[in-house]
């Protein structure tokens, strides 16, 4: 993990900081076209044929019965924690609804209506790495939206299932579920199969050909987001205590190797205690390789002059997670414009929000959280605009409307309008 004092060693490590997802290598994209090709043009076929070369299994479908049979394998204490997990993400997601509303005025109605998405896929994630929250973040706030089908897909390697995973699935109570993954269990959702009807829109995280799938069938299907390498920015001052900021740069640098975990802080003396406590720490650590890699290329405690450069770094770098950890946190907050969540004061760690906290885990990383927001209740609805005119309303806006139409060309536009003008005059 390096030290950054300088305004072009800045702008240099921002630029590796860009770069690092990369683009996705030509052998991968043509391998991912050509299993979604398949599965559009074979259905079933295709998806047992990759099914059985990539998981070693061809069952599809799993029973609700084999759900609660693999859920009984899994830690009571284990469960009961996702269990309070679970009632405190859809506690938090139940204050994102949206209600439909209408206004009326001079024999004009306008309004607009919320509906759910009516069928929606969760790709869960099943093959080096297991993730039972990410059943609880992406299906609850679709059940809050009053979706009323989900379809769980998640690989099973060599036809095991993870017994927490299917935990997970019982507390939230989806029952439709297949041991399907990668870019097949993509392309089924997307286009539908004889066994896996087509959704509306995919959500969840895979890897790099589960989200090479996502972006090529965005636009048959909706999709949660490209999710990139996992990041933490934290701000710190002088009064940061460096075993907190060390042991949360490593909460994320554990997790890839693209991984980044940055430390702002006008202070050299603890970006100084950090780096060390850094090196210390990750010597205790079992994915101790990974989190090397990880640091030695994304990893940096930059030195900056104030708080408020940097405020404007962090908003530059827009990152994923961004913990603030000085003596006034909330006095930072205004000036914060781009993070997908932010995490006040030393005893507010990023993995609360991980697991059980309550908001979204699943959030914008590479920079879009300058525009893009977590996954949320918001994602699981459509919005409709609602239009009713009685005659008088009609009256009203004709000419203006016609005028226009007139201006663009429309001429039917303008007789759609001028007819029932005629009618009442």
């Amino acid at each position: 993990m390096q030290k950054i004092t300088g305004s072009a060693q800045i702008e240099k490590f921002l630029v590796k900081l860009r770069k690092r997802a990369g683009s996705v290598e030509p052998l991968i994209l043509k391998r991912t076209a050509s299993i979604l090709s398949d599965v559009r043009k074979n259905g079933d076929k295709a998806l047992k044929k990759y099914t059985k070369k990539f998981d070693g299994h061809e069952a599809i479908r799993i029973s609700p019965a084999k759900i609660k049979s693999l859920a009984k394998k899994a830690d009571r204490v284990t469960v009961d924690a996702l269990k309070l997990s679970a009632k405190r993400i859809r506690n938090f997601h139940e204050r994102q609804r949206e209600n439909s509303w209408d206004m009326s005025e001079d024999g004009i109605t306008l309004g607009q209506i919320i509906r759910p998405l009516q069928r929606v896929g969760v790709y869960v994630p099943g093959g080096k790495a297991v993730y039972p929250s990410s059943v609880l973040m992406n299906v609850i706030p679709a059940q809050v939206a009053g979706v009323e089908e989900i379809a769980i897909t998640v690989p099973a390697p060599g036809g095991e299932l993870n017994p927490y995973v299917m935990a997970a699935l019982e507390i939230v109570g989806v029952s439709e579920v297949y041991s399907v993954g990668g870019a097949q269990a993509v392309g089924a959702l997307a286009y539908g199969t004889r066994t896996i009807r087509k959704v509306s829109k995919i959500v969840g995280p895979g890897n790099i050909y589960v989200a090479t799938a996502k972006r090529m069938v965005f636009g048959e299907v909706d999709i949660d987001m490209i999710a990139g390498p996992s990041e933490v920015l934290v701000i710190a001052d002088e009064s940061a205590d460096p075993e907190f900021v060390a042991a949360d740069l490593l909460s994320q640098a554990e997790h890839d190797e693209l991984a980044s975990s940055v430390l702002v802080t006008d202070s050299a003396a603890l970006a100084d205690a950090a780096i060390a406590e850094v090196r210390t720490q990750t010597a205790r650590l079992r994915r101790k390789d990974i989190v090397r890699k990880s640091l030695r290329k994304y990893g940096a405690a930059i030195v900056v002059k104030d708080m408020a450069k940097a405020v404007e770094l962090a908003n530059r770098i827009a990152p994923e997670h961004l913990e603030v950890m000085t003596r006034s946190p909330r006095k930072l907050l205004s000036g914060l414009m781009n993070a997908g969540a932010i995490f006040l004061g030393k005893w507010t760690p990023e993995p609360l929000g991980d697991y059980s906290a309550g908001p979204n885990h699943t959030l914008p990383t590479g920079a879009t959280a300058s525009w893009a927001s977590p996954l949320g209740v918001y994602d699981f609805i459509k919005r409709m605009s609602l239009l009713e005119f009685t005659p008088q309303g009609l009256l009203m806006l004709a000419d203006p409307v016609m005028e226009i139409a007139g201006r663009e060309g429309l001429e039917a536009h303008a007789r759609s309008v001028g007819v029932r003008k005629e009618k009442l005059s």
